[in-house]
């Protein structure tokens, strides 16, 4: 293992969006097993400081590679193209109306029943975005594209959350 390795050759897995949950929980246990500190708590100190670096990369990789978001967005570095969030928040027209419009819905809610409804549509949309990310990033391949509806996918995820709290006001 190369400390140096980006996250897909340090799962021994294909760089693409698409990944097998399973093989990718399997594949951090394995490494977990081969590096935990405490499996080299005997060890030199030199020793255990590299078992440490060594789970706390493994730890980042796994969380980086199994939140579709994260992956997505780390694809488009590896390939050139990074999200640049910060300070990259050019949306199309017609998303940014949509953003507009959800936020209007949520400000004008007065019931748990239609911030619910607005919960289910942002969920929806998400569903189709995530979608989207796969079929860029997997079968076009284009990745500053990519980066755009990883953009895009922060604003939904960002509302959602505003959506959640919402609920959580209302009692819900």
């Amino acid at each position: 293992m190369n400390l140096q390795s980006n996250d897909f050759e340090l799962f021994e897995l294909p760089p693409a969006y698409s990944l097998d949950r399973a093989v990718l929980d399997e594949r951090w246990k394995a490494l977990q097993r081969e590096v935990h500190p405490d499996r080299h708590a005997a060890a030199d100190a030199q020793t255990q400081r590299q078992a440490m670096q060594w789970s706390v990369r493994i730890n980042e990789a796994y969380q980086r590679l199994k939140d579709p978001l994260q992956r997505a967005s780390y694809l488009c570095e590896l390939h050139g193209a990074p999200v640049q969030a910060e300070n990259n928040t050019a949306m199309p027209p017609a998303f940014l109306m949509q953003q507009m419009e959800w936020r209007e819905a949520l400000e004008e809610a007065a019931s748990a029943a239609v911030v619910e409804d607005l919960a289910d549509e942002v969920a929806s949309a998400r569903k189709r975005m995530l979608a989207q990310l796969q079929q860029t990033a997997d079968v076009q391949h284009d990745w500053p594209a990519l980066a755009g509806q990883v953009r895009a996918l922060m604003f939904i995820e960002r509302f959602a959350r505003d959506v959640e709290s919402r609920l959580e006001q209302l009692g819900q």
